[in-house]
């Protein structure tokens, strides 16, 4: 790998990226704008102030910082949750603490290297790690893969069940899994259990069911080393995704061509990114690196 790509997701009919700047970011999902802090979006928004005060709710961060909750500012009623499809999938969207809606456009990225993986073959066996609402894994579902899917927590776990039920994908075989990740991979490597294809979209920092502490700085090299163990005799492909703005995609592309030595295969990294629908001007939205033993990452 000789250089770091950046790698936008297809069109949206439910989702735009509206504007940018001043630190926050102006979007759609389906029928109502939102607000929300955006650290890296340093430069001046694009848009008139206008279009900013026509948002339906805005996001107020809590004294404790951009990871800690904050506060939903309603400036009409919201419904508690509300629908968005893409692809073939319908999931809820719900205003949560964490600024988070359950969404993520840009992990969408990668799915049709993710489809053309589970095309490869009859029967591909798909692990996903951190995988909160589960639209990762209900695309690789609904593309025929059997999978497993790992969060530590169980609201989350719940709505993943939600959107599998309004996707209409309640007879695909997903094993939905609250546990703490790196106890689960130790469990798997010892009962010799193997798998295809691994996802992987670890957060900066979280707690495991039981209080474990996850810290990604520290844990990570770690996770990655075991979790190769966890790949058939004819493995497809790693995918990881992360959020921490003080790494590196190069890091984490690294990490997995050293768990990965003499398997052969390519690594492609960089960043995700959304564009903004007004200007040619694009977010960084997170860090990606993914292997491949057969057809290329994208790009």
């Amino acid at each position: 790998m000789q250089e770091l790509h950046l790698l936008a997701p297809p069109v949206w009919s439910d989702y735009d990226l509206l504007d940018t700047g001043a630190g926050a970011k102006l979007e759609r999902f389906g029928p109502y704008t939102l607000v929300r802090p955006e650290t890296q979006a340093l430069w001046p928004r694009g848009l008139p102030e206008r279009e900013w005060q026509r948002a339906d709710a805005v996001f107020e961060k809590s004294r404790g910082g951009d990871e800690g909750p904050g506060v939903w500012r309603q400036r009409r009623p919201l419904p508690d949750q509300w629908q968005m499809r893409h692809e073939g999938l319908r999931f809820w969207v719900r205003l949560t603490p964490f600024r988070h809606t359950g969404v993520f456009p840009e992990h969408s990225a990668h799915w049709a290297w993710l489809a053309a993986q589970i095309a490869s073959r009859p029967e591909v066996d798909v692990l996903v790690l951190f995988g909160y609402t589960g639209l990762s894994s209900l695309y690789a579902a609904a593309h025929g893969a059997r999978v497993t899917h790992v969060d530590a927590s169980r609201p989350a776990i719940l709505w993943a069940q939600q959107n599998q039920q309004l996707s209409a994908l309640g007879e695909r075989p997903i094993r939905w899994l609250i546990d703490d990740v790196g106890k689960f991979v130790a469990r798997e490597i010892r009962r010799g259990r193997r798998y295809d294809l691994i996802l992987m979209d670890p957060p900066v920092f979280g707690r495991g069911p039981k209080g474990e502490i996850w810290r990604l700085h520290e844990q990570l090299p770690a996770l990655v080393a075991q979790v190769t163990d966890l790949l058939s005799d004819a493995p497809l492909g790693v995918l990881i995704n992360a959020y921490a703005t003080s790494m590196s995609a190069l890091t984490i592309a690294n990490l997995l061509d050293a768990a990965l030595a003499g398997r052969g295969g390519t690594i492609s990294a960089g960043e995700l990114v959304l564009p903004e629908r007004h200007r040619q001007r694009l977010l960084p939205a997170a860090l990606y690196a993914c292997w491949s033993s057969g057809t290329p990452p994208l790009p």
